[in-house]
């Protein structure tokens, strides 16, 4: 399993059948958040203040190589047609567009956004990115074939992660300057905001259970995990994470949660049955990234 330290510029590499910390692995400054190619050969570490990106083995933590030039990675996502990697440049307030040929990125488009673009949700047609603002409270919606904004929207305060519910109809968004998660409808032409669900001071971070219908929240600040039914539009329950939860990955068979709790150096190990915080694992400062090999569908 791996733990992307933020502010010490490596990942904690753990072993799931002891739970512990058994190696580290040199990164750019600032490693935020983890992608896997889609040939789950590599997993891509995007080092926002280093300009660059880190390729490991997700099955052996061997480095694999390093991309330079790209600038400021804080999120990526790639388009589920393996076409594209598209990077949001955090500090920089811009969207930018790889090629992705299987081996190598090429950089094709820079989409100037608005104030601190933050996460990023591709849609299963791989038509659309979407994209919140954290600093001018929006959501953006650019056209993958054009690269173009198509639309913009207000959100609640400091949107952060955003996820499209399975039935591509709904995008969720954390807002981490309030204590809920907003609804839009994407199914016209122009959004609306249909919805907000009330979970916990600090909404932020989003995964999928892995069922194809709930979706869980780290609430950074009420240090809370929720879980989401997307068809019913409502909190159906919660579990304890202590130490300002952030991102987050869930085991194969969707019982147990692993969460950086960003605030305490630790990852979290929460059991969504018991519901209680069943062990926690020594990392690094400020852990963000979490991933795992094991994993619930995404």
């Amino acid at each position: 399993m791996f733990v992307l330290n933020s502010l010490q510029a490596d990942i904690s590499v753990i072993d799931p059948a002891t739970w512990t910390e058994i190696g580290r692995i040199a990164t750019g400054k600032e490693p935020h958040h983890l992608y896997l190619t889609p040939d789950e050969k590599s997993l891509i570490v995007a080092n926002a203040l280093g300009d660059s990106l880190t390729f490991v083995d997700p099955a052996t933590a061997q480095v694999q190589r390093t991309v330079r030039g790209i600038v400021d990675p804080y999120h990526l996502r790639f388009s589920p047609d393996m076409k594209w990697l598209v990077t949001a440049a955090n500090r920089l307030n811009h969207v930018d567009f790889y090629r992705w040929d299987g081996k190598e990125l090429t950089l094709v488009q820079r989409v100037s956004t608005g104030k601190t673009p933050s996460h990023l949700w591709i849609d299963a047609g791989s038509r659309t990115v979407y994209s919140t603002m954290q600093d001018s409270d929006e959501l953006v919606a650019i056209d993958i074939s054009t690269q173009k904004i198509k639309w913009r929207t207000k959100t609640g305060a400091m949107p952060a992660d955003v996820y499209g519910s399975p039935d591509g109809k709904h995008l969720f968004v954390g807002l981490t300057g309030s204590d809920s998660v907003e609804v839009f409808d994407i199914a016209g032409e122009q959004p609306r905001s249909v919805q907000r669900i009330k979970t916990g001071d600090g909404a932020h971070a989003f995964r999928a259970a892995g069922d194809g219908r709930h979706l869980f929240v780290s609430n950074r600040v009420a240090n809370t995990i929720s879980k989401i039914d997307m068809q019913a539009l409502r909190v159906v329950d919660g579990y304890p994470a202590p130490g300002g939860p952030d991102c987050m990955d869930v085991s194969a068979d969707g019982r147990w949660l692993y969460v950086s709790a960003r605030w305490a150096r630790k990852m979290l190990v929460i059991d969504t049955v018991e519901r209680k915080v069943a062990r926690a694992v020594q990392v690094g400062k400020s852990p963000h990234g979490v991933w795992t090999l094991r994993h619930a569908k995404r």
